[in-house]
């Protein structure tokens, strides 16, 4: 945290830094080279080129403004650096060597931040005009060890240069990658919750939808009864305390699915225990209920994947439910086995004042449970009955 704000100090005030180490770099440079000799006296010692004042100027201001605005415009002040430095050669046959060390350092700078084609087109330009000075205007030559020391260090330092470039690409490139992978994982997690909340609300929708509205009619039964036939109350509150438990059952079941996530190698299963082979149960409570159902089966029944079975119950549950809630009191279902799938079909006539336009809750949970087994489920109304008509791929095994 500490690094990552000093950082961004850093570069919110870079040219400052590069200000500051400016005036330290020319300073220690010239209070070297102004030491003095052995005698004490003041001066280049004699080892040194004795260069003009007005050279001095020029060299100095031209380092303190290149390495100061390096970061700003690194090839121009590359350029300009080059420039100088040639045109102090010319006028006095030596290379100022402020000037070099200023192009060693706008050099690096300039290939951190370009591309390798133009790093190396300009900086080997300036280094081959550098090197052609030397040997036009300087009195060592070509292959002095001065001239060819010159040109293989500012070779070396773009070549650094354009390697910790790419390095920094490569490492950006890898966190960049990073970054798009934890939102990727941010976004599955996401999409797989809102599936989650679609699923939970289907099943509670189907759990509980079918037994309220049995308990609804058989308590409308019981208060018809209560005055003129108590004996049938007895009946009726049995059936209301079976919807009752039946329903508390199921969403204990759910809950406890929600409430302890699965295990890795965990048998628990995560989808109440519901299937067509308790389809009788099923109608038993429909006709407890005043529902009448002809169930019809063609093709020998057998063993189903999880989730088409499952689905096909539900499908089943929510037609009838709607059957009873809507219709005449009477339903037809059929239950056709095929060697490639199941297929469903369940028709009621439509009630007095009922709505049929097949666009309620239930009816989208049915189609997404048979779409979530690659089915396909169409409701509504087909010679003035309401149909539903499901198809859930289940091939048959040998």
């Amino acid at each position: 945290m500490a690094w990552g704000k000093a950082r961004a100090w850093r570069q919110r005030h870079a040219t400052l830094i590069d200000t500051v180490f400016a005036v330290a770099l020319v300073g220690l440079f010239f209070a070297g080279y102004f030491l003095g000799d052995d005698e004490g006296g003041h001066g280049p010692r004699p080892d040194q080129v004795d260069f003009p004042a007005a050279v001095h100027v020029i060299a100095g201001i031209t380092a303190l403004a290149c390495l100061s605005l390096r970061r700003r415009w690194p090839e121009r002040l590359l350029i300009a650096d080059t420039i100088v430095l040639i045109g102090i050669f010319a006028a006095t046959g030596n290379r100022y060597p402020l000037l070099l060390l200023t192009w060693f350092f706008v050099g690096y700078t300039f290939a951190r931040r370009t591309n390798r084609r133009r790093a190396w087109l300009v900086a080997g330009a300036s280094i081959a005009a550098m090197f052609l000075a030397a040997g036009l205007f300087g009195d060592e030559g070509w292959l002095s060890p001065s001239t060819l020391g010159s040109a293989a260090w500012s070779i070396a330092i773009i070549a650094i240069a354009d390697a910790t470039r790419s390095r920094r690409a490569y490492i950006d490139e890898v966190e960049e990658r990073a970054r798009r992978a934890e939102e990727t994982r941010e976004e599955e997690a996401r999409r797989r919750v809102a599936e989650e909340r679609l699923r939970i609300a289907r099943e509670l929708h189907d759990v509980v939808a079918h037994h309220i509205a049995v308990i609804n009619v058989q308590a409308g039964a019981a208060a018809h009864v209560l005055e003129t036939r108590p004996e049938a109350v007895g009946p009726a509150l049995v059936h209301i305390r079976r919807a009752a438990d039946t329903v508390m059952q199921e969403l204990a079941a759910v809950v406890g699915v929600l409430r302890s996530p699965e295990e890795p190698g965990d048998d628990k299963p995560t989808e109440p225990t519901r299937g067509l082979a308790r389809l009788a149960d099923l109608l038993d409570s429909f006709a407890a209920a005043g529902l009448q159902v002809e169930h019809r089966q063609s093709g020998t029944a057998r063993d189903l994947p999880a989730v088409v079975d499952l689905a096909a119950y539900r499908i089943v549950q929510e037609s009838l439910t709607n059957a009873q809630k809507y219709g005449t009191g009477r339903a037809d279902l059929a239950i056709a086995y095929g060697p490639e799938s199941v297929q469903i079909d369940v028709g009621n006539a439509i009630g007095k004042g009922a709505n049929a336009t097949g666009s309620g809750y239930g009816l989208v949970g049915m189609r997404e449970r048979a779409a979530a087994t690659g089915g396909t489920v169409t409701a509504g109304i087909v010679d003035g009955r309401f149909a539903v008509h499901a198809e859930l791929p289940a091939k048959e095994t040998p």
